[in-house]
């Protein structure tokens, strides 16, 4: 019963890690496309799936689809979307330029970093309660003892207890990115 609680708080890790991962931090990241989909013959489809992108230079992004008709379609979910970029085409590509974070943008991004991070604990927390509720119905059932439900409670908050230090390493390793470059 544990393990499946360790997967649960496991996934909400993976998915604060796959946040951070699109958070720009100065340096040009094609990560900060995941989330980003083109029509693609009326499908919504991820922008690396219909094209090449790759990081020519530090703060710059090129992305060069397979169909030059699709690049009128990038540029517009790029406008759409929250990145606050201006994509630049040459014909052939998408052209993404990174500007220097300013000491404002990155104090901003910082707050967003904490309150993903707090998001996690809370979602974590939220998983050990259900889990405490479970093993505490387990012994009014009578299919576990007393001891065996407080051992069961210790052994979900060091569970709890684990999960939140890697969410808080985490944050920190974020927010030390984000104020280092």
């Amino acid at each position: 019963m544990l393990k499946e609680y360790e997967n649960k708080m496991q996934k909400t890790v993976d998915s604060l890690n796959t946040e951070y991962a699109s958070i720009r931090a100065g340096r040009a990241n094609p990560h900060i496309l995941d989330k980003l989909r083109v029509d693609y013959y009326g499908t919504p489809t991820p922008i690396q799936q219909v094209a090449n992108v790759s990081v020519p230079e530090a703060r710059t992004l090129m992305i060069a689809p397979w169909e030059p008709s699709l690049i009128k379609e990038i540029q517009k979910a790029i406008l759409n979307s929250d990145l606050g970029i201006n994509p630049n085409n040459d014909g052939k590509s998408v052209i993404l330029n990174f500007p220097e974070l300013t000491e404002d943008r990155r104090k901003e991004i910082a707050k967003d970093i904490k309150k993903k991070g707090e998001d996690a604990k809370v979602a974590i927390r939220n998983i050990r309660r259900d889990a405490n509720e479970a093993v505490k119905k387990q012994n009014k059932a009578g299919e576990i003892s007393e001891d065996e439900m407080k051992n069961a409670e210790t052994d979900i908050q060091e569970l709890t207890d684990k999960f939140v230090g890697i969410v808080e390493k985490a944050v920190e390793a974020k927010t030390k990115e984000i104020m280092t470059v």
